[in-house]
C-alpha cells in the first residue's frame, strides 16, 4: 500500500488522472446494475433484447479497437479523455430525461451502451499511453496497482451501491448519477497540467498505422506472450464467467445468499491481490509475477469444478476458487499493463495498447457463446474443466517464452 499511496501523493497529475477515473468507475458500477433494470423492469425486454444489450458493449471494440489506437495517438490525450467523459455524460443523461417524459425505448439503450462503450475504448487507451508521461517509468507498476485496488474497490462497492439506488430513485434516475460522476471526471481531468502525448512524426495513413501497431505487439517476444495469453486467458475467462452462477445455484446448489457471498469473495481477493501486486512483483519479476497469476487464474475453474460432498466442504472449496478468481486477474493485469507501458516507447503505446483491447476484448463475446454452447451440451462442471485447461495452455505458452525469467523492465522499443 506503500508505494501506491507515494504516487497518488507525490504525482499531482496523476492523482487527477486517479481520481477521476475512481469516481466514473464507480458510476459506471452503478450503471451495470441499473441499465439492465431499466431494459427488463422499464421496457420489458425479452431475453433476445439483453442478449443484444450485452453484445452492444463489446461491438466497439470489434470494430474500432485497432483504428482507435492511431486516431488517439494524433491527439493529445487529456483532451481525449476530458471529451469521452463529457460525451458519456451526456449520453447517459438522456435515459433519466427520456424515462421521465415517456419515450424511452429500447433501441435507446442499445445507442447509449455503443456510444459509452466507444468512449471507455478511446478513454482507457489515451489513459493508459498518458500514465507513462504523467510519472516516472519505474513507478508505473505502483501507479497501475492503485487503478487495480481503485477498480477491485469501487466495482465491488458500486454494484451494492447500485441495487440501493435503484431501489430507492428507480432505475433510470439511478443512471443520473453515473452521468454526474462522469462530468466530476472531466472536471478533474481537466486540471491535468500536460496536455499532449503526442510526438512530431511523419503522417501515415490509418492502415499502416495499425499494422505498426500489430507489428510492435507481434515482433516483441514479450508483448507477443503477454499478449498470447491474456488473449487465450479472456476468452476461457469468460466461458466461465457466463456458467459460474449457474453452476452455484444448479449444480452446487448454493442458496443465493451463499452465492452472492462467494462472489464477493472475489472482489475481496482482487482488493488483496491488487495491494499486495508490488511487494510480489518485486519479489519475484514482472514475468514471473505475470505467469503466477495466470497460473492462479487456471487453477480457479479446476477448483471449482471440484466442489462436491459435503455442504460445508463444498463451500470451503467455492470460496477458495472463488479467492483464486480474484487474486489471479489482478496479478497479471497490473504486470502486463505495466509490461506494455516500459517496453514501449511513446510513439506507438497507444497503438500497442488498441492492439491488445481488440483481441482480448474480442475474445470476450466469443468465450461467452462458446461457454453457454458447451454448457449446455456437455454440462457445467466440464465446461469449467474444459476452460481450465484452455487457460493453463495459454499460462504454459507464458511461461516457455521469456516472460519467466523478465526481471527488470526496461523500453526497447
Amino acid at each position: 500500500m506503500k508505494a501506491q499511496w507515494r504516487v497518488f501523493r507525490e504525482y499531482p497529475d496523476f492523482r487527477r488522472l486517479f481520481g477521476g477515473s475512481s469516481v466514473s468507475l464507480l458510476g459506471s458500477s452503478v450503471t451495470s446494475v441499473a441499465l439492465p433494470l431499466t431494459a427488463v423492469v422499464v421496457l420489458g425486454a425479452s431475453p433476445v433484447q439483453m442478449g443484444l444489450l450485452g453484445a452492444a458493449s463489446f461491438l466497439p471494440h470489434l470494430v474500432l479497437g485497432l483504428p482507435a489506437g492511431v486516431w488517439v495517438d494524433r491527439l493529445p490525450y487529456r483532451r481525449v479523455i476530458v471529451a469521452t467523459d463529457l460525451l458519456a455524460a451526456a449520453a447517459l443523461a438522456a435515459i433519466p430525461i427520456l424515462a421521465a417524459t415517456d419515450l424511452l425505448r429500447i433501441w435507446h439503450l442499445y445507442a447509449v451502451v455503443l456510444v459509452t462503450g466507444t468512449c471507455a475504448l478511446f478513454s482507457a487507451i489515451a489513459a493508459q499511453s498518458f500514465a507513462p508521461l504523467l510519472l516516472p517509468r519505474h513507478e508505473l507498476l505502483a501507479a497501475n496497482s492503485a487503478f487495480a485496488l481503485s477498480n477491485s474497490v469501487v466495482s465491488t462497492s458500486g454494484n451494492a451501491l447500485g441495487g440501493l439506488l435503484v431501489q430507492l430513485l428507480t432505475a433510470p434516475v439511478a443512471i443520473a448519477v453515473d452521468a454526474v460522476t462522469f462530468l466530476l471526471s472531466a472536471a478533474a481531468k481537466a486540471r491535468i497540467s500536460i496536455s499532449s502525448g503526442t510526438v512530431d512524426r511523419p503522417k501515415e495513413s490509418l492502415g499502416k498505422g495499425i499494422w505498426t501497431g500489430i507489428r510492435a505487439v507481434v515482433e516483441h517476444p514479450v508483448l507477443r506472450a503477454t499478449t498470447i495469453a491474456a488473449t487465450v486467458g479472456a476468452l476461457a475467462g469468460q466461458m466461465q464467467a457466463v456458467i459460474v452462477v449457474l453452476f452455484l445455484v444448479r449444480d452446487v446448489q448454493l442458496s443465493p445468499g451463499l452465492v452472492g457471498v462467494a462472489l464477493a469473495v472475489s472482489g475481496l481477493a482482487g482488493i488483496v491481490g491488487a495491494s499486495v501486486g508490488v511487494p510480489v512483483t518485486n519479489r519475484l519479476g514482472s514475468g514471473p509475477a505475470f505467469v503466477l497469476g495466470m497460473t492462479l487464474s487456471s487453477l480457479a475453474g479446476l477448483v471449482l469444478a471440484a466442489a462436491a460432498g459435503p455442504t460445508a466442504l463444498v463451500y470451503a472449496v467455492v470460496v477458495l476458487s472463488q479467492l483464486l478468481r480474484g487474486a489471479g486477474p489482478t496479478l497479471y493485469g497490473i504486470n502486463q499493463v505495466t509490461i506494455r507501458q516500459v517496453l514501449i516507447g511513446p510513439e506507438l503505446l497507444a497503438r500497442t495498447q488498441a492492439t491488445w483491447r481488440f483481441l482480448v476484448f474480442g475474445m470476450q463475446p466469443i468465450g461467452a457463446l462458446l461457454g453457454g454452447s458447451l454448457g449446455g451440451l456437455i454440462g457445467l462442471r466440464a465446461t469449467l474443466v474444459i476452460s481450465s485447461v484452455i487457460m493453463l495452455i495459454g499460462t504454459a505458452f507464458a511461461l516457455l517464452s521469456p516472460l519467466r525469467s523478465l526481471r527488470q523492465l526496461t523500453q526497447t522499443v
